[in-house]
């Protein structure tokens, strides 16, 4: 769901047509970004062998209604669950539903949650039983990727350096990066501008400015980095059916560098964090 819109919010835009948020705005986007790793720090326990993704998309359901906010993507273009759910070589958009989990199935779990109108979106892996190693050097890389493009956000960097950070990394490895999904900006609407692209050139794109706000949510494989979406219009998975993995989080850029909206309060972004 990383397609950009164009953000209605009021407040100043620039050249670009990317939001600039007041410093009195970070409070809501870390209440929300704080439900989301919430939801997620509880999902550790629910991934084994023998469990199903529908049952894991109840329980969050139950936690964002319990919690008195909403879910961004129910109802979003007749989506109609709490969370997306991508499984071993689906990339990305993956249904909840009937699948049983496999021992070593790796799984990204992405939830957005509404706060008092703000939106808080991130996704981590996980993995069902004994993690299989090369499953865990994918999730590694992937993991690190996304930490090396928040480390390039700060005032006067682009969006090309954030992109170069991830994609020079993942190559590095010999692992590569999809380029049909990106990160978007955020903030009291689901998707806006900037298209958040986990790819690119150092000095090239929109020059980074405090107040912005956007996830930065790379896909990563280990095969080639296409993709196609299955019949469905939502799943999309690896061409060659290689391994997929994906982390994300909600920051924000301040006067300084970057706060992270999304930081797990347990301690358990990283499935190996026991």
């Amino acid at each position: 769901m990383e397609r950009a819109v164009k953000d209605e919010s009021r407040g100043r835009l620039t050249k670009d047509g990317i939001r600039i948020y007041d410093s009195a705005d970070f409070a809501g986007m870390h209440a929300a970004g704080r439900l989301a790793a919430e939801v997620l720090d509880a999902m550790a326990d629910l991934v084994f062998p023998g469990q199903t993704t529908g049952e894991i998309d109840r329980v969050i359901t139950k936690m964002v209604e319990d919690a008195g906010a909403k879910s961004a993507t129910i109802g979003y273009k007749g989506y109609k669950h709490a969370s997306c759910i991508s499984v071993n070589h689906v990339v990305c958009h993956g249904i909840p539903g009937d699948k049983v989990l496999k021992d070593g199935d790796i799984l990204n779990i992405d939830v957005t949650v509404i706060v008092d109108g703000w939106f808080g979106d991130t996704s981590r892996m996980y993995v069902a039983g004994k993690l299989p190693r090369k499953a865990e050097r994918l999730i590694e890389v992937t993991h690190d990727a996304l930490m090396l493009g928040i480390e390039a956000v700060k005032p006067g960097n682009t969006f090309g350096d954030i992109g170069h950070a991830i994609q020079s990394f993942v190559e590095s490895h010999r692992m590569s990066v999809v380029r049909d999904f990106c990160g978007h900006g955020l903030g009291r609407v689901f998707h806006a501008p900037p298209n958040v692209l986990h790819y690119g050139r150092p000095g090239t794109g929109a020059v980074l400015e405090p107040g912005m706000f956007f996830t930065i949510e790379p896909m990563v494989n280990l095969g080639r980095p296409e993709t196609k979406t299955l019949a469905d219009d939502w799943t999309a998975v690896t061409r060659d059916k290689s391994l997929s993995a994906q982390y994300e989080h909600s920051v924000g850029v301040t006067e300084t560098g970057v706060e992270i909206f999304t930081l797990s309060p347990a301690g358990k972004f990283h499935p190996t964090y026991g």
